[in-house]
């Protein structure tokens, strides 16, 4: 019985996961053509300080999109693994890339195709290969979890790893080198899910008439997670605005992921009860995901499409054989060059003997 009700909730976890990324993924298509359709008619863009858009129903619908996905992802927390929702993320960005292709005519190139692809093989190895956490179902053995000598250690190490790079390393480093503020996000964040776990177990045992707001662990997760949320977007829209989007964004994933993967390893246990080929399984998945937001990150604004493709190989197999190939083509142009020099020169020649010139001699 308990066992068919873990597959039960792996499956509720894993569909609001998907859920998610496709309302957030989507919310920023309705936010981006509700704010071309106000350019479009002239009104303030919200770049130079317009509010026009909070009059443009299409922009709430994205709003409405991204609040409705926040909501499925932190309900996904609550029945699935860390493991498994937090690399989900990855998808929301696909979606987006997609949508953006069909409807706003942002052209995705090879390698943005590929990077999609390759996340979406990535997905269905992790989901396959997931592992099972330890149950918690209540908020008393959710604590007796966040007491565990292992997490202590870890949330210390993460706290004291934080405050030294918010005070110390980000105001002499953090406006050139762009791990400083992604490093502070992503470690934070391992807590935030945390929280977001707890509280998650809060919510299932709200519903279930136990009165969960008298006890203390409630609101020091809600406490907690105000601060993490907060420190993480201040110092992610400061990564956002010094660097590129496209940098940060595959480099913010990799890092936070990993940072999410080791904190739920050692606060529920998860990977002690593997198989070696799950384990491989996972780690793989989870690396086809990064090779793949990369491409679709790194070379967006690369031009290049399956009709470039014939012509990059004719270049390639010129130089396929080496600088033997080089040298000969280089010797056959010359020739030809010195051949085609000398006919014009034959014929300037005997022009000027025509016209009785003594330069020609």
């Amino acid at each position: 019985m308990s066992q068919t009700r873990g597959k039960y909730d792996f499956c509720i976890g894993l569909v609001l996961a998907m859920s998610s990324s496709i309302f957030i993924g989507g919310s920023f298509i309705l936010k981006k053509k509700g704010l071309l359709r106000l350019a479009r008619k002239g009104s303030m863009r919200a770049g130079q300080g317009g509010h026009a858009y909070l009059k443009e129903w299409l922009w709430w619908a994205g709003l409405l999109s991204m609040g409705a996905g926040e909501v499925a992802n932190f309900a996904a927390y609550a029945f699935a693994p860390a493991t498994l929702v937090t690399p989900l993320g990855a998808l929301s960005v696909l979606v987006s890339a997609i949508l953006s292709s069909f409807f706003l005519n942002e052209k995705l190139n090879l390698h943005g195709k590929i990077g999609c692809l390759l996340s979406i093989l990535g997905s269905t190895v992790m989901v396959i290969h997931a592992p099972q956490e330890e149950e918690v179902e209540t908020l008393d053995e959710m604590s007796h979890k966040l007491g565990d000598p292992g997490f202590v250690v870890f949330a210390t190490l993460v706290v004291i790893v934080s405050l030294i790079l918010i005070c110390v390393v980000g105001p002499r480093h953090g406006q050139t080198n762009i791990l400083v503020y992604i490093t502070i996000c992503s470690v934070i964040g391992a807590l935030s899910v945390s929280c977001v776990k707890g509280l998650g177990i809060a919510i299932k045992e709200l519903f279930a008439g136990k009165p969960v707001l008298k006890h203390p662990l409630s609101w020091i997760l809600l406490l907690s997670l105000t601060v993490c949320v907060s420190t993480q977007i201040n110092y992610l829209n400061r990564a956002l605005d010094i660097f590129n989007t496209s940098i940060v964004t595959p480099i913010y994933y990799v890092i936070f992921t990993t940072s999410v993967l080791t904190c739920s390893a050692i606060l529920f246990k998860e990977w002690q009860h593997m198989a070696a080929d799950d384990i491989i399984g996972t780690f793989s998945g989870f690396l086809t995901i990064i090779v793949g937001i990369f491409l679709l990150h790194a070379f967006k604004d690369v031009n290049f499409t399956l009709a470039n493709l014939p012509l990059s190989l004719r270049k390639d197999d010129r130089t396929a054989n080496g600088t033997l190939l080089s040298t000969y083509d280089s010797f056959n142009d010359d020739e030809e060059s010195s051949a085609c020099l000398g006919e014009m020169q034959s014929t300037e020649s005997l022009s000027a003997r025509r016209n009785g010139s003594l330069s020609a001699f």
